[in-house]
């Protein structure tokens, strides 16, 4: 699996999230930083990856075009490092389901 985490998400979870879902990388760390939601939704299109965001537009975007890229959209007022680990770790079985069998273009977590 390969998930590319949204800018508003800490590029330092990307080294703890690896072992569990494979290959993750953060907006930061391929330059697309700051860039443009439709420069990201290409990107990560072009390149396979799932976008783990906070970021409705994302979701409009599948609404609009489908996957790929598929999107996870987490739905927690508590956007901290640690819920977001907590969040992705709790729903791991999920998301590799949804991103390897799943139809959907959207899988939306919800958190406290």
């Amino acid at each position: 699996m390969r998930l590319l985490l949204d800018q508003n998400i800490s590029f330092r979870l990307a080294a703890r999230l690896a072992d569990p879902f494979g290959e993750v990388r953060q907006v930061r760390h391929l330059g697309l930083e700051d860039e443009d939601d439709r420069v990201i939704w290409q990107y990560a299109r072009d390149h396979g990856l799932v976008i783990v965001t906070f970021d409705s537009d994302f979701y409009d975007f599948s609404v609009v075009w489908g996957a790929p890229p598929k999107i996870v959209w987490l739905r927690s007022s508590d956007q901290t490092s640690a819920n977001v680990e907590r969040m992705l770790l709790a729903n791991e079985e999920n998301i590799r389901a949804f991103v390897e069998k799943s139809d959907f273009a959207c899988l939306e977590l919800l958190g406290k």
